[in-house]
């Protein structure tokens, strides 16, 4: 691509100049010209070949890892992953092929409750009750482990009362994203009943989540947080079969809970999350508690619509103004056909052969030239600051959970909390799940009845509100031409616009203003006046 604009460039030069500049001079040009076009020739050779040598090598690291035999890849992808290691030689040349770091078990702990179902021969859940002196809450608290013993995992959640009325209120089970990104950021930087300052103290959150409900932060997938394992997940749906015996031993232990209304909610990769765990939970007629809506904020979970709206948000198309040179604006623009081809492919297939190089292309081609910029992916407004996250008071929660009292209270048995496990990214990224359509799922939930609430907030680039917008309108469900067709609303929270709704029956879609990607720490009260109302069941913010 580097040599294509560099002879454009070249020709453009000697046309314009030939009249005007004395032959010697000129043809010191041309040699220069041409000096530097070898030097780039053969820089693009070494390329290829060193690719070629490579090959080989990389392909059946792919094809072990997937366990797949290498015999089994199809021409047409090899020639795809060629082409992805020419365009972008150092995303390919960076994979590695192992199982994430885990947070081994070193630190023994007791529990008050062990729960056990024969219906789940292979899952156990330890509880504790979770003392209020750490200060993070003065409602009941647990805290505990599943275990999965054949495989070796632990999942560790932290759960609160509702602060209103807990015998009437509903439940909600809320997940971060990443892929790899603990739940506890979701309590500490969002939506929880505290906040962690810059001294390490909670200080109160007057708009947390469980001000109506009482509310579960679960740490998975495994080797998140302080969840841990020997092994690993690497895909959205076997995740999904673990999070189902969760909430079914969680309800056993707390048959209280298992009455009242239950939803999950989440955001970010969630948006892969939500409706792949809920379409598992619906398909056990047998199940404990009484799965009632979902909720959706910021969410990947379409991306052949998603990734077409990249380009619209950062050039000045989504409230904000443009973040880019026109000139890169246009090979956004330009890149958008072969990646939503690529992405096609990936749907059709489901084949980690088409969707990983699905997710390298489009990730530096819709996601590159803004990340460049150096401003913050998840709030346009913002530089990124704190580390690859953007936000220092991420450091502040991982500084409080690693303290020896707080884990000790907890019942933690790992040594070390992080907040993001990019090893679990990464594999789940080179497992081909980041580009499955499991939208699909979504309509599923929607024919079966669950209320679906989609919300975004504004200013996030990563998972924007233009393409969450988008993929509602087109998703091909039985009232899509009517929930396509309704006007877009207002919507207030007191006297004050908070933002736009479309409503048709049970599906809603929200654009949250002045809300990032993590929409209840921009926008805390709005935030908690979206949930409370919908999990009364306003479903059209009327």
């Amino acid at each position: 691509m580097r040599i294509s604009t560099f002879v454009a460039a070249a020709c453009a030069a000697s046309s314009a100049s030939a009249v005007s500049i004395p032959m010697d001079r000129l043809q010191n040009v041309q040699q220069v010209l041409s000096d530097k076009a070898s030097s780039l020739s053969s820089q693009y050779a070494d390329i290829r070949g060193a690719w070629e040598n490579k090959k080989g090598d990389v392909l059946s690291k792919i094809a072990q890892y997937v366990k797949e035999p290498i015999d089994a890849i199809p021409k047409d992808a090899a020639a795809l992953w060629s082409e992805m290691m020419l365009k972008f030689p150092e995303s390919v040349s960076s994979l590695k092929f192992k199982n994430p770091a885990s947070s081994a078990k070193k630190i023994a702990r007791t529990f008050d409750f062990h729960v056990s179902d024969a219906k789940l021969p292979n899952h156990k859940l330890r509880v504790k009750s979770t003392p209020e002196d750490l200060g993070i809450d003065s409602v009941k608290q647990y805290s505990g482990y599943l275990d999965v013993a054949d495989e070796d995992k632990h999942f560790f959640f932290w759960a609160f009362e509702s602060r209103n009325d807990p015998k009437k209120d509903p439940v909600i089970l809320w997940l971060n994203g990443g892929p790899g990104c603990s739940s506890l950021t979701g309590l500490f930087f969002e939506l929880g009943p505290a906040r962690i300052g810059e001294d390490l103290k909670p200080v109160n959150n007057p708009s947390a989540w469980n001000n109506n409900a009482t509310v579960i932060f679960l740490d998975q997938p495994v080797n998140v947080g302080y969840s841990y394992s020997s092994e690993s997940v690497t895909n959205t749906v076997a995740a999904g079969q673990d999070v189902y015996a969760f909430l079914e031993l969680f309800f056993q232990q707390f048959p209280q809970y298992a009455e009242r209304d239950f939803h999950i909610a989440g955001e970010s990769y969630g948006g892969h999350y939500i409706p792949v765990f809920s379409s598992e939970i619906l398909s056990h007629d047998d199940r404990h508690f009484n799965l009632t809506s979902v909720l959706i904020g910021n969410g990947l979970t379409d991306p052949l619509t998603q990734y077409e709206y990249y380009k619209p948000m950062a050039c000045g198309e989504g409230g904000e103004k443009s973040v880019l040179e026109p000139e890169e604006c246009d090979n956004m623009e330009a890149s958008i056909p072969r990646c939503l081809s690529l992405i096609e492919s990936c749907y059709n297939s489901g084949s980690v052969w088409s969707c990983v190089p699905a997710t390298i292309y489009c990730n530096n081609a819709q996601m590159g030239p803004y990340q460049k910029t150096g401003r913050n992916v998840y709030d346009i407004r913002t530089e990124c600051k704190g580390g690859n996250l953007c936000y220092e008071e991420l450091s502040y929660i991982d500084e409080y959970l690693n303290k020896p009292e707080v884990k000790e209270a907890l019942g933690v048995e790992v040594e070390e909390y992080q907040g993001c496990n990019f090893d679990i990214n990464r594999n789940f990224l080179f497992a081909g799940d980041w580009m499955q359509p499991y939208h699909k799922n979504v309509i599923d939930l929607l024919e079966s009845g669950l209320p679906v609430l989609v919300y975004a907030g504004d200013k996030d680039f990563i998972c924007n509100w233009l393409g969450n917008r988008a993929w509602t309108d087109r998703l091909p469900w039985s009232g899509q031409k009517k929930f396509e067709s309704q006007p877009i609303r207002k919507w207030t929270v007191g006297k004050e616009e908070a933002g736009e709704v479309k409503n048709y029956e049970h599906f809603t879609f929200l654009r949250v203003y002045g809300g990032g990607h993590m929409v209840p720490f921009d926008q805390p009260e709005n935030a908690l006046d979206m949930v409370n109302r919908w999990i009364a069941g306003d479903f059209a913010y009327n």
